[in-house]
């Protein structure tokens, strides 16, 4: 191992430059998200504020919704318009921690 600054700024160039391919998602995208939750009242609705939260030109009509084969539980697919990876960690988090939702993919 060197104590030579180059051999320092050559390991971090090197990290650098995987850094962007780390995502592959281009920004702006159209971005869906899965979750899943317990069949309840207010479950969809509720998602909705949620995702406006982080995407305001969200809307119901982004959401589709699949009822499991028991009707215990609700699927929703909702499609937002991810504009960072920022935006799109915060909504996972947010969406992960509700207390209505049981798994977000």
């Amino acid at each position: 191992m060197s104590n030579d600054p180059k051999d320092t700024n050559d390991a971090t160039d090197a990290t650098e430059g995987v850094t962007p391919r780390e995502s592959l998602i281009e920004y702006p995208s159209d971005f869906p998200i899965k979750v899943m939750g317990a069949m309840q009242d207010g479950f969809a609705e509720t998602i909705v504020g949620v995702v406006q939260g982080f995407d305001p030109e969200f809307h119901a009509g982004k959401m589709e919704m699949r009822p499991s084969r028991n009707g215990n539980y609700l699927g929703l697919t909702v499609t937002v318009r991810a504009t960072s990876r920022e935006q799109l960690d915060n909504l996972y988090r947010a969406l992960s921690s509700h207390p209505m939702v049981k798994v977000v993919m």
